[in-house]
């Protein structure tokens, strides 16, 4: 075992782990990332990435008061001085890629689409990133950092922290298989989230993680997290995450994932377990209603239902809407002239009693009074009598977890006692306390991802000088 040391190591190679490591470089630390991925470009969900930079699905660009807003009212559990630290520091966090070389575009006339990483990702079903957004966006800073004199080790992947007198002072790898020991001022896990392991996730969100589906580079096996809770760091938030509802067929057919999902459509339509009862408010949104689906005995016994209203208008929301898409890319749409049909062809035998109940809700103003009951926050419902009827079976597409290790508005690794791990830090997804809550609120991953490693990497500068 041989042992180097550095001002701070980074574990992953993310855009959250980038972000911190270059940041720290501009600042004259000595820098080395820990990568577990052993290719050039290995993978990760920044990988995959759209390239879409928002909070809250709103303007990047709206200013701190309208994001704190945002937050608190999706994130009813949110951490207030990281929340604070966020909205503060978003639109430094784009003006910091454009000076890390990084180029946008104006996606749509959606709000949350103004900021947009170029060149973006088509507008198509499947999973396309090579040479786009994400892809690019990782070449960029990995090649940036090295220029600054850091290292990026591939095939590196941390197995423990090294804690002494209660600060953390280096991380045990293996690289290639051999064991190696890095000694350094500060640690950053910026790893991601816990979402491609399975006793992390059986424990937290699903008790059938396997019939879920990995809406992700399928990297994020929680290693950051595990090695913080080791260390006596603590969890926030374990039992949401981001992701979306999409065809039960995405099991099978690569070309239904990561798109089209079912968003746009969710928020006027209902969404039903087997046996044809409601499961979700759906006007929380499909975050909320692939996590209730997620938290299903069997999360692939649901279906999005719906009439030709709502498949000619909602259904060709967004930007890869399900119509055309679902039934183009060969994904399963049942149909039927009559809902009774439609209860007989996908064997719900409440599904009748169900939409009958919440048509008279509808049409009577009285949807609150629904169980589960309804809300607006995410999409007005319209009743469901024009023929013919749809039902889609959907799967939860798990694209990370929103919870993680405890941080604060630094981006300092806390105890339960809320008093900071000296020398640890965690950014990205691997960290929790600022999205889910009850509303399975979504900020942003590459949004959290930049604002966090930067506020890491300064941090952890600021100690180095004394600051």
């Amino acid at each position: 075992m041989s042992s180097r040391e550095y001002d701070l190591l980074v574990v992953g190679g993310g855009l959250a782990g980038l972000t911190a490591a270059n940041r720290a470089a501009q600042l004259g630390l000595t820098v080395a990332v820990l990568e577990k991925g052993a290719d050039d470009r290995y993978l990760c969900n920044t990988r995959y990435t759209g390239g879409t930079v928002h909070i809250c699905l709103t303007d990047i660009m709206s200013g701190e008061a309208a994001h704190v807003e945002s937050i608190e009212r999706l994130c009813d559990d949110a951490r207030p001085d990281l929340v604070r630290a966020v909205a503060r520091n978003a639109e430094r966090a784009v003006r910091w890629l454009q000076g890390e070389g990084s180029k946008f575009i104006k996606a749509s006339a959606s709000p949350h689409h103004r900021w947009v990483l170029a060149p973006p990702g088509r507008t198509r079903p499947g999973l396309d990133w090579e040479g786009r957004a994400g892809d690019v966006l990782l070449r960029r800073l990995g090649d940036n950092l090295t220029e600054r004199g850091g290292a990026l080790f591939r095939g590196a992947r941390a197995r423990d922290l090294i804690v002494a007198d209660g600060r953390c002072v280096g991380i045990a790898a293996d690289i290639a298989g051999e064991p190696q020991s890095y000694s350094s001022s500060a640690v950053v896990l910026a790893d991601g989230g816990y979402q491609a392991a399975p006793d992390l996730l059986k424990a937290h969100i699903s008790s059938a993680p396997e019939r879920l589906h990995q809406r992700n580079a399928g990297t994020g096996t929680g290693d950051g997290l595990r090695m913080a809770q080791d260390a006596g760091a603590a969890s926030v938030g374990l039992n949401r995450f981001y992701g979306h509802l999409i065809s039960l067929d995405a099991l099978t057919n690569d070309n239904l994932w990561p798109y089209p999902y079912f968003d746009s459509l969710i928020g006027t339509a209902i969404l039903v377990d087997g046996e044809g009862d409601r499961i979700d408010d759906e006007g929380l949104g499909g975050v909320h209603a692939a996590n209730a689906v997620a938290g299903l005995a069997d999360p692939q016994s649901a279906f999005v239902v719906f009439d030709q209203d709502i498949w000619e208008g909602a259904g060709k929301g967004g930007l890869i809407s399900v119509n055309p898409h679902l039934i183009r890319e060969g994904g399963t749409l049942h149909r039927a002239d009559s809902v009774a049909e439609l209860a007989v062809l996908i064997g719900a035998k409440r599904l009748g009693q169900t939409i009958e109940r919440y048509n008279q809700a509808v049409e009577s103003g009285a949807i609150e009074a629904l169980s589960p009951p309804r809300t607006t926050l995410k999409g007005m419902p319209e009743p469901i009598r024009t023929a013919p009827y749809y039902a889609a079976p959907v799967c939860a597409g798990i694209t990370y977890t929103m919870g993680g290790i405890a941080i604060d508005g630094d981006a300092r690794v806390l105890r339960a006692d809320d008093s900071p791990i000296e020398g640890l830090y965690a950014a990205g997804t691997t960290t929790g306390g600022l999205e889910g809550g009850s509303a399975s609120g979504y900020v942003g991953g590459l949004s959290q991802s930049v604002i966090t490693g930067l506020l890491a990497a300064e941090h952890v500068a600021g100690k180095a000088s004394g600051n």
